[in-house]
């Protein structure tokens, strides 16, 4: 996967996102960290409350479904908004999942690739050196 300079990397799990953008070019990737945006007026109310175990861990659920809803929300506006050209979405498996019931088709359009992966919390060099196998793959 070549990653073109100014490509926005988006690493999410259920509870956090990080973003990194390219400072390289396509042949050489130089990850840096961005500021963590505030994706919480993009969220969706995750519910009521429970008090059973099983129920807890439906309502932990559903809050990394309304996180995941909510990173997306906010990538969709800044892709529709045209501050996104280009976009790489790195996400734990199942946060993963959630995140692309919720992709408007500009971000669809700009999406270069996915990684279902728990990076979060990872140093840019490791996301770097994820992405480059990916290019060897």
């Amino acid at each position: 996967m070549l990653i073109p300079h100014g490509t926005l990397v988006a690493v999410a799990d259920g509870t956090k996102i990080e973003l990194f953008h390219n400072d390289g070019d396509e042949t050489d990737l130089k990850l840096s960290a961005l500021p963590k945006p505030d994706i919480h007026a993009h969220g969706k109310d995750s519910g009521g409350h429970h008090r059973s175990s099983t129920a807890e861990h439906a309502k932990h659920l559903q809050e990394e479904d309304a996180f995941a809803a909510a990173v997306v929300g906010w990538l969709n506006h800044q892709t529709i908004g045209g501050k996104i050209e280009h976009l790489i979405v790195i996400a734990a498996p199942r946060a993963l999942g959630e995140m692309r019931r919720h992709y408007h088709v500009t971000l669809k359009n700009r999406l270069l690739g996915e990684l279902a992966k728990e990076l979060t919390g990872q140093p840019a060099a490791t996301i770097e050196h994820e992405l480059k196998l990916l290019h060897t793959a």
